[in-house]
């Protein structure tokens, strides 16, 4: 599977659970993070951003925006144990 489609396969599942699990649960700080939550959570959150062009305008986005894609990043990663 190729990269474009497994960012998009991520934001998907994101979107799917992030509305439900948002309201449910506040941001977690950083520092509680895996590896594997601060990855997804990266994924799902350059599968959102709006008006890109370029890779290095997502990479940038998913950079700053990550912390808030945690919870459903921990969701998703949940669901699937």
């Amino acid at each position: 599977m190729n990269t474009s489609r497994r960012i998009l396969l991520a934001g998907l599942a994101g979107l799917a659970v992030a509305p439900t699990v948002a309201r449910a649960a506040p941001t977690p700080v950083a520092d509680e993070v895996t590896v594997a939550e601060e990855r997804f959570a990266r994924m799902i959150a350059a599968a959102h951003a709006p008006d890109v062009t370029c890779a290095r305008q997502v990479e940038r986005y998913a950079d700053t925006h990550w912390p808030d894609y945690v919870v459903a990043a921990r969701a998703v990663i949940d669901a699937r144990v």
